[in-house]
């Protein structure tokens, strides 16, 4: 769908990619609002119902990646949007982009962004703006829109001294998106309740001095997996009463990497001790965070790490493990064109951004 082009292909424009979500939801009635169905509305669909308030001589063209919930956001549709987005900020007539996404899966899109396409986009001064919803596109009280027109705007009106990059603008406000945890169920800001922001109107200055820090740090974006590329990585949460074997049923099996939820500060249970040394011994690569959500994990706190063991700093366990899958594909595409680098490198580059406070 093109808005207001007579040649998509050669005017400027801001392009909008959907990826379904709640933003794109149907509710069964308007007292339903919470018993919606995501993925149902198209994203030019979307855009004709904000099509009045869209600044006067914007051109948009509306493209569908995929029309999905969230949660079942894949591998391969990680690839697919990622690869879409590099070449669509190529494109010279490309001004900016906007990807309406499900929330529940926002944090995960947002990291692999920013790893795959921070630097791109920071170089070509063009800004990539995630935004979803908390309500179907149906309820009376409907965020999708205002938070669909904000990105529109934050992509294409020029913001004094604010550079390209990847954000996300939601409930008015706008926050890098290597930033975003949902954290609340319900809140029209779930996804940016715990992130630094700014006003998706007005910039904060200590705000944008940590946004350049951040793109200052990040010099070199890592390979997008493609098909069968994607490394396996799990999830695993400590808890009371945890058992090893938890741990030891992933090593009969092929997978490459696992992050650890851990309690606290980043610790695990005892019972994991000793299955967790046959994993690295068997070059399972390791990578612990906290299951709290917030805060950062340090290495070697509040044991000893095992050796190969990093630390994930501020990421939470879904981004720790993206930030882990694509170390590894990195450490396979480096190994291909003979250069010494492990996956622990392309980690430790990561847990070193700075953060914004």
């Amino acid at each position: 769908m093109s808005t207001n082009l007579k040649n998509p292909e050669k005017t400027p424009h801001i392009l909008i990619l959907g990826m379904g979500g709640t933003i794109a939801g149907l509710a069964p009635s308007p007292e339903k609002p919470l018993e919606y169905k995501a993925g149902q509305v198209g994203v030019g669909s979307l855009i004709s119902h904000i099509q009045s308030a869209i600044p006067e001589g914007l051109s948009l063209v509306s493209e569908q990646v995929a029309n999905i919930n969230s949660r079942n956001l894949s591998d391969d549709l990680l690839s697919l949007l990622g690869e879409t987005v590099r070449k669509s900020l190529l494109d010279p007539s490309v001004h900016g982009i906007v990807i309406t996404h499900g929330t529940d899966t926002i944090e995960e899109t947002g990291i692999f962004l920013q790893l795959t396409c921070g630097q791109l986009s920071h170089e070509l001064g063009k800004r990539v703006i995630l935004t979803g919803a908390m309500l179907p596109s149906n309820a009376p009280d409907a965020d999708g829109p205002s938070n669909l027109l904000d990105a529109i705007k934050w992509a294409s009106t020029p913001i004094d001294d604010c550079p390209g990059g990847i954000y996300a603008v939601m409930d008015g406000r706008a926050c890098m998106a290597i930033d975003l945890a949902k954290r609340h169920t319900t809140a029209l800001n779930a996804p940016l309740q715990s992130s630094p922001s700014s006003s998706a109107g007005l910039i904060n200055p200590s705000w944008l001095f940590g946004v350049k820090a951040v793109q200052a740090a990040w010099i070199e974006d890592l390979p997008i997996p493609t098909g069968n590329e994607w490394p396996w990585v799990e999830i695993l949460t400590s808890h009371a009463g945890a058992r090893s074997e938890t741990v030891a049923h992933w090593m009969d099996i092929e997978v490459k990497g696992i992050v650890l939820a851990g309690s606290g500060i980043g610790g695990f249970h005892d019972s994991w001790q000793a299955p967790l040394a046959q994993a690295v011994a068997k070059g399972v690569a390791l990578v612990r965070t906290s299951r709290t959500g917030s805060g950062s994990t340090f290495l070697n706190i509040p044991e000893k790490d095992l050796p190969g063991c990093l630390a994930s700093g501020s990421l939470t366990a879904p981004r720790a493990r993206i930030a882990l899958q694509l170390s590894l594909n990195a450490e396979k595409q480096a190994k291909k064109m003979g250069k010494p680098l492990t996956w622990q490198d392309f980690f430790a580059r990561i847990v070193v951004l700075p953060v914004i406070k």
